[in-house]
């Protein structure tokens, strides 16, 4: 038989391809899934038993058991010992269609390259719902009252665990302050610096466009410093005369630089000489798919760098929490601020994030998650090459976007075919006057729909 030849399920219309691209299991779970999305599975609709749906397709137990599991684990799937595994009542066709957002011409997206969305629909249901049935059930008292401005204690202790450990960071529970994503976190910093006197802050360019307008509305002027293939250029930030900067150094927004070693030593070294603060947007660190991530620049110098983090690419933006490992000297000004402007997170969410790191279930979720990222990206860059080939792609194998650089490209055009696409608009960007910079993301989109999505983009826009 030719090992590409498709093996079908009879009962479920299933195909898979032996020597795809894509494993099995994951061939499986998304035939799974998109049946499950399209309705042709129904709510609490009985599915084979592993070892039966094992034997119609022709491939292992394991396969199927692990694909079974993956969906469970993201809410289309339910399965108690003793009982058959059946599609989710929840689940439906209606709730789970593709998002279509809509763009400023009116236009309906059919191909969404958003670069900041995970994978939406990979969100751990399951394992959230348990956390939260847990902690509304063994939680203190004094966690439904007003609390701790800077977060509950329990966040903060797991987080102090878990960023040592996969971030190599240095965090410590009395300077970690949990708010409600990145935006808010930098949002009190830089108000927090503004009230201390600050009236600049160095950011990179190209960069992310949240930094400079968040900002902006603290009061602080950005100053634009040049990004190259190693990351921040320290000697510009040097002359730039700003006593605070922020920096992506583990993968640089948009154009997928890392801050090599050399620019890494440099930057603590400017900090401590200038007695200055660097600000690090550690965002998607742990997607990492070809190595280790680089440590957390916190960690080599815990008082001259303010480390923000979430879980808006580690889990879904609508979690809405995030933290800050403040400098001691700093700690004590950032939770005033964040007193002032909210109080704190809510607490139940706060201790449901606490029992998932503590179970383990957010290092699973993300070693899933590595691996079909990966395989994401890898069909990101086979359409590029076959349907842009005048185009150059570029970056670390890490996050949930690629830089393309195309020759040229009418937005317009994109968004009035139905695909929408990140712009990078900044100094620094073209290589001439054509040129135009895209961050492709990848993550919230199926293997078919990047590969359709990147020839609708050639057709319309190149």
């Amino acid at each position: 038989m030719d090992e590409r030849e498709p093996v079908a399920g009879p009962g479920l219309l299933l195909v898979l391809r032996r020597g795809g691209a894509a494993a099995l299991h994951e061939q499986l779970e998304q035939e799974l899934r998109e049946q499950v999305r399209s309705g042709r599975l129904q709510s609490g609709a009985r599915l084979p038993s592993s070892r039966a749906l094992a034997a119609e397709l022709g491939i292992s137990r394991g396969v199927v058991l692990e694909a079974y599991a993956q969906l469970t684990a993201e809410g289309y799937l339910t399965a108690s010992q003793g009982a058959p595994t059946r599609v989710a009542l929840l689940a439906s066709g209606e709730r789970e269609r593709p998002p279509v957002a809509a763009t400023s011409l009116g236009a309906r997206l059919a191909h969404d390259f958003d670069p900041a969305l995970p994978d939406l629909a990979a969100f751990p249901r399951t394992d959230w719902i348990r956390a939260l049935r847990t902690v509304a059930r063994d939680a203190p008292l004094a966690a439904l009252g007003h609390g701790d401005p800077r977060g509950e204690p329990g966040l903060r202790d797991a987080l102090m665990a878990y960023l040592a450990r996969a971030r190599g960071a240095a965090p410590e529970p009395e300077h970690t302050i949990v708010c409600a994503g990145f935006t808010q976190a930098f949002a009190v910093l830089c108000r927090t610096l503004r009230s201390r006197g600050i009236d600049r802050i160095a950011v990179e360019a190209p960069g992310y466009g949240q930094h400079r307008l968040v900002a902006e509305a603290a009061g602080l002027e950005p100053i634009e410093v040049a990004v190259d293939e190693d990351g921040l250029v320290v000697d510009a930030l040097a002359d730039s005369g700003c006593e605070v900067v922020v920096v992506t150094p583990a993968h640089q927004f948009p154009t997928g630089a890392v801050l090599s070693s050399e620019r890494r030593a440099a930057l603590i070294e400017w900090a401590e000489d200038e007695d200055t603060l660097i600000v690090e947007d550690d965002y998607d660190s742990e997607l990492r798919y070809d190595r280790d991530a680089v440590g957390a620049l916190q960690g080599l110098a815990p008082e001259r760098v303010a480390h923000i983090g979430s879980v808006s690419k580690r889990l879904a933006p609508g979690v809405r929490l995030g933290w800050m490992l403040a400098p001691s000297w700093l700690s004590g000004a950032v939770t005033y601020e964040k007193a002032v402007a909210d109080r704190g997170a809510p607490a139940l969410d706060q201790l449901a994030l606490a029992e998932l790191i503590g179970r383990g279930d957010l290092d699973r979720h993300l070693r899933r998650m590595r691996l079909r990222y990966r395989t994401r990206r890898e069909a990101l860059m086979r359409a590029i090459e076959r349907s842009l080939p005048g185009s150059r792609a570029d970056g670390i194998a890490a996050g949930l976007f690629v830089p393309v650089m195309l020759p040229a490209f009418d937005e317009r055009a994109a968004a009035a075919a139905g695909v929408g696409v990140h712009v990078v608009e900044a100094v620094g960007v073209g290589e001439g006057e054509d040129t135009t910079m895209l961050a492709l993301g990848f993550g919230n989109l199926s293997e078919r729909g990047i590969a359709d999505g990147v020839a609708a983009l050639a057709r319309a826009a190149c």
